[in-house]
């Protein structure tokens, strides 16, 4: 087996991993991308790490338990001495400390160029919730990016537009998919890899000493943890990584995103597991309310209103948000905000409103400290921009009297809920499956950009509703046999019968199914995604 230039020699990258087999089908002209030793670096990782991998996942579920048996998330009494001492982390590149406006988005070629040329500070190219992970897609999204790092990136539209790179282009990060998933696509002693680390691992062989030479480097975004340990497995990939690719010391950096209530109460101890490499920690909001449903959800206490009722300056939310910003300040470390989901429709008289409501939460999160916050559409990138340059919303985040309590992160709004909310949570949540199903894991509705993270907070509401028979603002008790009567009024909406006899809408069909098992069944299914893969090719 040849090396490439790339890697270190065959002794150390531990390659000829037992039993790697790729069972994707072969992608024309694609081969360049799972190459042998980028595939053996990969092998190294699954056999390096799956085994405390697995042990934290059965942790995971052990927590869990604990809080379906009436246990709380608190503050770590085991790590006290971290959050009391005074710590920094590491130096921050100089190419990851403007952060003011962040574009988020899938892997797939248009996007990478128009996300790259569009004014932000970083672009994150996302493997996990706006990318459904199809085989074809998820290795094509390799090459886009392979390409981006070097400079050759082209696309023509069908309309014969070309897209290529500007001269100034945002910094590149990569997301890669959560602890939890697998690609199976690829099995190591007849398991699946775990995907978060085929992901890391293909990129970072492909692009990494490339990036170093560019004045740059291998930069991840990291998702879904729930504890700190999870974020020191990171930690130890990342110091095995540059030994076996002979990287420099502490040149891969990640920042965090805080998606779960359980890592909201860990936020100190992630950024010192990560000290040498963290830059910054992001508050993802969506995924957050959905780890508070799912590890509470049981608990009347903790029943949840509609999504339009779920602002940032919801108790809870707002909790978390200034908890956050104090954390990365105190440790050297940037805040990040949440995603501008909106998408501006030119000539749209509501555009201009829709502008303004994106533009007063990114002055709210600029009050509250953060540098700068993320959108995933490249027309908010200059009103997000205006915001973060304008120095008098610089915060007072080192207020010594903010302080944030247990209760403060566990304080949730009253549940007020309508038909209609609860109706469009069942709309949204099947045109975005469908559009999952067929390969589409970001997509505009009703002008907003919608990701995985919707269908789980849409669905783990409506879950939580059933289970506790809330009752509507009109009356009616959320039960079982309401939300399948709005299912069906929804999906005949579509005309599922026509497409069906015209050999289209299975994927609909599939949607409609998922949806229900989803919120009927007596357990909160972990992850919508653990599901639905089964389904893609």
């Amino acid at each position: 087996m040849h090396l490439s230039d790339e890697a270190s020699s065959k002794s150390e990258l531990a390659l000829e991993p037992r039993s790697l087999k790729v069972t994707g089908p072969p992608i024309q002209g694609l081969e360049d991308i799972l190459t042998p030793e980028a595939l053996a670096f990969v092998g190294d990782l699954s056999l390096e790490f799956s085994p405390r991998l697995d042990s934290l996942l059965q942790t995971r579920i052990l927590v869990h338990q604990d809080l379906r048996n009436g246990a709380l998330p608190n503050f770590l009494e085991e790590t006290r001495e971290i959050r009391m001492s005074e710590w920094k982390v590491g130096p921050i590149p100089a190419d990851l400390r403007q952060r003011r406006v962040e574009i988020t988005g899938p892997v797939d070629r248009k996007m990478v160029i128009n996300a790259l040329n569009s004014g932000a500070d970083v672009y994150m190219a996302d493997f996990e919730d706006s990318h459904s992970p199809t085989w074809e897609g998820t290795v094509q999204g390799q090459a886009n990016l392979r390409d981006a790092v070097n400079r050759i990136i082209r696309f023509a539209g069908p309309d014969g537009r070309e897209y290529k790179l500007g001269d100034k282009l945002a910094t590149l990060m990569v997301r890669p998919r959560g602890l939890h998933l697998v690609e199976k696509h690829v099995l190591i002693d007849s398991r699946p890899v775990p995907a978060f680390l085929f992901d890391y691992g293909v990129f970072l062989y492909h692009n990494a000493k490339k990036l170093i030479s560019q004045g740059t480097g291998p930069y991840f975004y990291i998702p879904k943890l729930e504890s700190y340990l999870e974020a020191r497995l990171w930690n130890n990939i990342f110091d095995h990584s540059e030994r076996t690719l002979k990287l420099p010391r502490a040149s891969i950096k990640c920042s965090v995103l805080i998606e779960t209530i359980l890592a909201g109460f860990q936020m100190d101890e992630i950024l010192y597991e990560l000290r040498e490499r963290i830059t910054a920690l992001n508050l993802g909001r969506w995924d957050y309310i959905f780890s508070l449903v799912k590890f509470l959800g049981h608990d009347p206490r903790f029943l949840v209103p509609e999504r339009p009722l779920l602002p940032m300056t919801a108790p809870f939310l707002k909790s978390s948000s200034v908890l956050l910003a104090q954390s990365c300040h105190r440790r050297g470390a940037y805040a990040i905000g949440g995603m501008a989901a909106q998408v501006p429709i030119k000539g749209d008289p509501r555009s201009q409103e829709t502008i303004d409501k994106v533009a007063a939460d990114k002055k709210r999160e600029a009050a509250e400290g953060y540098e700068g916050a993320w959108v995933a559409h490249p027309g908010l990138v200059p009103v997000v921009m205006k915001v973060f340059n304008d120095r008098s919303l610089e915060s007072k985040h080192d207020d010594p009297n903010a302080r944030v309590s247990r209760d403060d992160l566990l304080k949730v709004p009253d549940p007020k809920i309508s038909e209609q909310s609860l109706r469009a949570n069942v709309a949204v949540s099947l045109r975005y499956l469908e559009s999952w199903l067929e390969g589409l894991g970001c997509v505009a509705i009703n002008n907003l950009m919608e990701d995985t993270a919707t269908v789980e907070i849409c669905r783990a509401q409506i879950w939580q509703w059933i289970r506790h028979s809330a009752k509507l603002l009109e009356g009616q008790t959320v039960t079982r046999e309401l939300f399948r009567a709005i299912l069906r009024e929804e999906m005949a909406k579509t005309g599922t019968g026509a497409r069906l006899q015209a050999g289209e809408g299975i994927n609909y069909d599939i949607a409609g199914a998922l949806l229900d098992s989803l919120v009927t069944s007596d357990s909160f299914p972990e992850f919508m995604t653990l599901l639905a893969y089964d389904y893609l090719r």
